[in-house]
């Protein structure tokens, strides 16, 4: 009967679920979106790599703590994978005729100053030849490992293992090729060059360095590490003649989720109003509906019809109403939801399964939430005064 009440008015029914559709969407397609976002950035943080300690620290006078931190972080092989100085100089790249200078995409390429633990710290993983190694920081050897990208530019599929190439006017010999990263928040991660931090003095004229990374090995080690990263810098750099700051990656990861969180609430709070203002209409046309049908109400309450049958009758049909805008409102979030995501994220995102469902158990919940006064209304009409009506 619900059935075929929503049947003989298609276009009122349909404008009735409206409410509900554009309600249940919005909630899917934004909270997928958030989603979407959290999971973009997660992505990029663990390209950089997970548990990660960032070290500030400087002295007025000019001294160079690598070596101090190096061997101190060392000693810590229980709780420590590698740490590295992290310097950069941005100049032009050049192999035989060509040069970076010539990328329009790109531009100009990150060239990193690191230890022989670079890729640990970082998190690069390598494609091809070798890795920096400690002798090659000792030693001041002009080595260095192109990133995916730059090798790509630079060589295309030329094997670059041994081939020389200009970083600044000075030659360095292609000794490896990480593995690409990838990744849509940063692009440009693999358009980078990593050579032995001892090479800062021809590159950048400058001995120190200000900035380090250590590689705790694991997220509980993490907060130990800086703990004694923190107490072993104490005791090295006197606050009259320096300054150093010890975090963590780890803290921006859970300060990001937890702003996900709540930006998910706060964009389904406000799509949760559109489903409000859609239990509302349903309980509107419920209204007309037992205005409508009010004859046939005191037809069957004349011949027996119960009061209880009568308002499960109303609560059904808008149940029926509501459930059925759920439906069409989780196809029209998950195809919004896949748009929006190629659109904004370049990704394929599929709504939560958790989220559909709840959105849908929540919009048949409204409908018998404002289906109910319409329904106790229609069961509480008298037979003699519900035959009168016209």
């Amino acid at each position: 009967m619900a059935g075929k009440s929503i049947a003989a008015n298609k276009v009122r029914s349909f404008l009735t679920m409206l409410g509900i559709i554009i309600g249940v969407a919005a909630v899917i397609i934004l909270v997928s979106l958030v989603q979407g976002q959290n999971k973009q950035w997660k992505e990029y943080y663990e390209s950089l790599g997970t548990n990660r300690v960032n070290v500030s620290a400087y002295m007025w006078n000019g001294k160079d703590i690598t070596e101090d931190l190096y061997e101190y972080c060392l000693r810590l092989d229980d709780l420590v994978l590698g740490v590295t100085p992290n310097g950069y100089y941005y100049g032009n790249i050049r192999y035989q005729s060509k040069s970076t200078d010539g990328n329009r995409e790109y531009g100009t390429p990150s060239i990193a100053l690191g230890s022989d633990l670079y890729s640990v710290c970082n998190n690069y993983e390598l494609a091809m030849g070798r890795d920096i190694s400690y002798l090659d920081v000792q030693n001041y050897n002009q080595v260095v490992v192109l990133g995916a990208k730059l090798k790509e530019y630079l060589f295309d599929y030329k094997n670059p293992i041994g081939e020389q190439i200009s970083i600044g006017g000075h030659k360095f010999t292609v000794i490896g090729v990480y593995a690409a990263k990838g990744g849509t928040i940063n692009p440009y991660i693999d358009y980078t060059a990593v050579v032995p931090y001892t090479m800062n003095r021809m590159l950048n004229k400058n001995n120190t360095f200000g900035d380090f990374t250590i590689k705790a090995k694991s997220s509980e080690a993490t907060t130990e590490v800086i703990t004694r990263v923190t107490g072993f810098l104490t005791g090295l750099i006197d606050p009259n003649y320096g300054y150093f700051y010890v975090y963590s990656d780890n803290s921006w990861m859970e300060r990001e989720d937890e702003a996900n969180r709540m930006m998910s609430l706060v964009l389904g709070g406000i799509a949760g109003i559109s489903l409000l203002v859609g239990g509302i209409g349903i309980m509107n046309i419920m209204l007309v509906t037992v205005r409508e049908r009010t004859r046939e109400i005191g037809i069957r309450k004349a011949i027996g019809g119960s009061r209880r049958s009568i308002l499960i009758q109303f609560l059904i049909e808008a149940s029926v109403i509501c459930g059925t805008g759920g439906i069409l409102g989780i196809l029209l979030g998950v195809l919004g939801t896949l748009v929006a995501g190629k659109l904004i994220f370049q990704l394929v995102l599929y709504p939560d399964v958790a989220l559909s469902l709840g959105a849908v158990a929540f919009s048949v919940v409204l409908g018998i939430a404002f289906g109910m006064y319409p329904a106790v209304k229609a069961s509480a009409l008298q037979p003699v005064e519900a035959l009168r009506a016209e």
